[in-house]
């Protein structure tokens, strides 16, 4: 199935595939023995679900003319069943959770919402609706007519939307106001939001609840094991724990009065006011560096066109050039090596000389495979952002803050607390150390200033465009700094573009605007013979198409093998006009692909895409993957390519009679 974003976080999940003959069932007995376990325990439990309609719009069908929601009846029956399980237990209360609601949906899943619930009223338990990552004002008066207990709105995210339901919602029903913070890590400014929950408390009682504004997942565990993080840092910060202490805080505020909790309410105004005046927050230098920035830096000299032939002219690239995304496999080895040099049981220069030996390894083996156009295989990186984070100002990094990415892979998003500058280079000696070991293009290998933004815990005392800006700066120097060196092909990895997306269509105009000039900012600094390329990965892209064709890059690289190309359709019905690798095989799985699937996935690309326009590549970086398979599988890409070449008797460089 394929792997696609959780709306707009960097959480993923797989999406169901729907037919005619889809049936569902009710054999989730996983959750009635976590179930059992929480109330044996002793905790009073509210188990929480994705709602019926978020899991079907969520959900997609590659049969012709299929309509999903007809599917919503048999749906509908496997949840009645889990619901009168879970009421069996005794259990007062179940979250159904419906993200989707905020999103813009057609009026026919509107008429569904009010279907859905009418069906699952009768399943026994009171029923939380629970909403969040957008505003759903505009269907308070639907919802708040819906035979469920209660509604949950996220207040973090859209607070404009209270006042609509302060109307709307009926006086029997429970307003679960999300008032903490569930994606980000900075403290609640609690006297702020006391003055909001106060006239809530006095109009509805015991029906007002207070709860973070979304799923805690998001966030680490607790601070209490971050010894190394700055201390100043540190108190501006709350993780899942300290955030369930905040809303203790505020219950006893609205239940006992401020006096109960005086201290935590004074500790809490002199973390904000320690923030708001910091000097390490605020860079003056920045500032200006910002002031300076002018539509002309966001602007390559020429059109592509002009340029394409100026890099094929230089590069002289084999037609269907074939690349990998940038990181090879993280092997034992390596990891225990950056761990002995945290450590400080090894010193610089042996570590040094580790990760030269590994570089020079991923180079010696893609010779061997033949690819045509390398990477130094990111040895050194820990991870694609938080290793640049590491060496820029306005960075700070947590030992423990793991949030999950996807099924057992987590992630630890530094944090950016300050204005971003950029001390030194960052990538340019590994980077001219692994082309000198080879005549072939060696590709300096960026992460963008939007994945850096989505990837981290962004401060929120500022615009996100703005951050973005300055990133997009650090970034274009070291871009620049690539180009000095000699690096004809520089790579600046975005799969986050899309994450950032608004929930709103009618909000993605401004997002998509200061996104592609945040791109922009960073990559038009190089020369027309300098080519550079991005990638992205696990999003639908065919509804932004003509903002990744305004990043303008020579060379896009995009997830395609688990849809078999699908998403590549979009980009030829647009008629990209730049250069795409669309991957030809998965790299989340161990599974060695044959040269006959990458084969007819190249056969469907090439009559989607032009030829001279195409190069090979799998889907993603490898670095999760072992050596055995990630040669195995290279190997079988190259072999498809040179089969296709021959098949479309294409000359030997680019240039060579190819428009």
């Amino acid at each position: 199935m394929e792997m696609t974003k959780w709306f707009d976080t960097n959480y993923h999940f797989l999406v169901p595939e729907l037919g005619p003959a889809t049936r569902f069932g009710a054999g989730v007995d996983w959750l009635f023995d976590e179930i059992d376990q929480a109330r044996a325990l002793g905790h009073h439990v509210k188990p929480v679900l994705v709602g019926p309609i978020t899991w079907l719009h969520l959900a997609k069908s590659h049969v012709a003319g299929f309509d999903k929601l007809s599917l919503l009846p048999e749906l509908l029956r496997a949840f009645g069943a889990v619901l009168r399980r879970i009421a069996e237990r005794g259990i007062e209360w179940v979250q159904l959770d419906e993200p989707a609601l905020g999103l813009d949906l057609e009026p026919r899943w509107l008429a569904a919402v009010d279907n859905a619930y009418a069906s699952l009223a009768a399943t026994g338990p009171k029923l939380l609706l629970a909403t969040y990552f957008d505003s759903v004002a505009e269907h308070a008066s639907r919802l708040a007519a819906l035979p469920v207990q209660g509604v949950h709105i996220d207040l973090v995210r859209a607070p404009q939307q209270l006042a609509t339901w302060r109307a709307a919602l009926p006086a029997d029903k429970v307003l679960s106001a999300g008032v903490i913070d569930g994606r980000n890590i900075w403290r609640t400014d609690l006297r702020r939001v006391l003055q909001t929950l106060k006239p809530l408390h006095a109009e509805r009682g015991d029906r007002l609840w207070i709860a973070p504004s979304c799923s805690l997942a998001h966030v680490p565990v607790s601070l209490k094991h971050e010894d190394k993080l700055d201390a100043g840092v540190r108190s501006w910060l709350t993780f899942a724990e300290e955030k369930l202490a905040e809303l203790q805080t505020l219950g006893r505020a609205l239940n006992e009065g401020e006096g109960a909790v005086a201290e935590a309410l004074a500790a809490s105004d002199t973390a904000a006011a320690s923030r708001r005046h910091s000097k390490r927050v605020h860079n003056p230098l920045v500032q200006r560096r910002l002031a300076a920035i002018t539509p002309a830096m966001a602007e390559r000299e020429s059109p592509f066109a002009q340029r394409i032939a100026a890099q094929r002219e230089s590069l002289k690239l084999p037609p269907l050039p074939t690349t990998t995304i940038g990181s090879f496999p993280q092997t034992p080895a390596i990891r225990q090596a950056r761990a002995a040099y945290k450590r400080c049981e090894i010193g610089a220069l042996d570590y040094l000389h580790r990760m030269r030996a590994e570089i020079r390894l991923a180079v010696d083996k893609q010779t061997e495979l033949g690819l045509d156009v390398l990477v130094h295989g990111e040895p050194e990186r820990n991870d694609m952002v938080e290793y640049f984070g590491e060496r820029l100002w306005g960075y700070a990094f947590t030992d423990n803050g793991w949030v999950q990415s996807y099924g057992s892979r987590c992630v630890k998003p530094p944090i950016i607390y300050g204005d971003v500058y950029r001390p030194d280079p960052m990538t340019v000696e590994t980077t001219r150390y692994a082309q000198s070991l080879t005549d072939k293009p060696m590709k300096g290998m960026l992460t963008g200033p939007v994945t850096m933004l989505q990837w981290s815990f962004v401060r929120d005392d500022q615009s996100r465009e703005l951050t973005a800006m300055q990133l997009a700066l650090a970034i274009r120097e070291e871009v620049a700094d690539l180009e000095k060196a000699g690096i004809r092909i520089i790579q600046i990895d975005e799969p986050a573009f899309r994450e950032g997306l608004p929930l709103k269509a009618r909000e993605w105009t401004r997002y998509l605007d200061w996104a592609v000039r945040a791109f922009k900012l960073c990559a038009c600094t190089v020369r027309d013979d300098t080519q550079i390329h991005t990638h992205m990965c696990y999003s639908e892209f065919n509804d932004i198409l003509p903002a990744i064709a305004a990043l303008d890059a020579d060379v896009i690289t995009i997830e395609t093998s688990r849809s078999a190309m699908e998403l590549l359709e979009g980009f030829g019905e647009f008629k990209y006009p730049n250069e795409i690798g669309p991957g030809v095989y998965d790299i989340h799985s161990p599974r060695v692909p044959e040269v006959a699937s990458m084969l007819k996935l190249l056969e469907r690309a090439c009559e989607v895409i032009p030829p001279e326009r195409l190069w090979v590549n799998p889907d993603c970086g490898l670095k999760t993957r072992g050596w055995a398979e990630t040669e195995a599988a290279l190997r079988h890409m190259v072999q498809a390519t040179r089969i296709m070449r021959e098949r479309l008797e294409l000359p030997a460089e680019m240039g060579e009679g190819v428009a």
